[in-house]
């Protein structure tokens, strides 16, 4: 008698999978015109998720296909041209294989900085940390048991712009579509801002505007709030207002320290982070003003 084998199905290549993300004024044909087109190139979807504001008048979308017949990322994006520009959409698509890199930025508090290089190790997040810049020299040995570049560029008022200038020169240079501010404890400038908008987040505790300014969860405690949180958010040129990605809270009792509550913190400023990095570099989040659509 021969031995029994269990078989096991090989899943589909990553590489053959891609993810197509859009926004448009909403109209009727949008979901066919996006559908047809897939089934016309021989590609079958594997996840879509969509989204009409009203308030806006504003579509939104995200599709995950494979490619059931070879095709490369240049000819669906040359052959989807005719569908966007039909409907006014801006889109995108990428490879579903395709490991988003990204910068970290962190000052004196590592918490965010350790959890992200952790979980970019583990594979729990699909980024490639190109590097980290730091206006300290605090987690250069962190930095460097992750065989990852450490660049210290400090800041001062007289020096910021040249700082800026070649953190702007360091994105270019590594191709990096991300720059995550992992309590980066520096105002960036305006024309920063801009320059890399949409493409830059942040995170901080959610008790602004109240508790502004050095121990934010002492205050909070002198208070006895209940509630602790953290807002991971797009940068943009109004300090702590861009458009926020994802936000976390845990409760405390009344019998916490404020050392309790710090650490309560640092736990949900991670959690948000992580979830709005990966989010992001899965291109579930899209823009809508100064609010996002994310397709979680």
């Amino acid at each position: 008698m021969r031995p029994f084998v269990l078989m096991s199905q090989s899943k589909p290549a990553l590489s053959d999978q891609y993810v197509l993300t859009l926004s448009c004024p909403d109209k009727q044909g949008i979901v066919h015109a996006v559908s047809s087109y897939l089934f016309m190139t021989g590609c079958n979807i594997v996840d879509s998720q969509q989204f009409g504001d009203r308030d806006t008048g504003l579509f939104f979308m995200r599709v995950h296909f494979r490619a059931e017949t070879p095709v490369t990322l240049e000819k669906l994006r040359a052959s989807f041209a005719a569908v966007g520009d039909s409907f006014q959409m801006d889109w995108q698509i990428h490879r579903g294989d395709e490991k988003m890199r990204v910068i970290l930025m962190v000052s004196k508090f590592g918490h965010c900085l350790n959890d992200l290089l952790f979980r970019s190790r583990i594979g729990a997040l699909p980024v490639e940390i190109a590097a980290v810049v730091s206006n300290h020299t605090d987690f250069a040995e962190l930095v460097a048991s992750y065989d990852i570049p450490f660049h210290h560029i400090p800041v001062t008022k007289d020096t910021k712009a040249q700082a800026e200038a070649q953190l702007l020169e360091l994105v270019r240079a590594e191709q990096v579509e991300l720059v995550v501010l992992a309590r980066y404890m520096q105002v960036l400038s305006d024309d920063l801002c801009k320059e890399l908008s949409g493409r830059i987040i942040n995170i901080h505790h959610s008790f602004l505007p109240s508790f502004k300014g050095a121990k934010p969860y002492h205050q909070a405690h002198a208070r006895g709030v209940k509630l602790i949180g953290a807002t991971a958010h797009y940068v943009t040129a109004d300090l702590d207002e861009g458009p926020i990605i994802e936000q976390e809270v845990a409760r405390v009792g009344h019998g916490v320290t404020p050392d309790q509550l710090v650490a309560v913190g640092r736990d949900v400023e991670c959690q948000a982070l992580a979830r709005a990095v990966k989010w992001h570099s899965e291109r579930r989040v899209l823009l809508n003003g100064s609010r996002t659509v994310v397709f979680a």
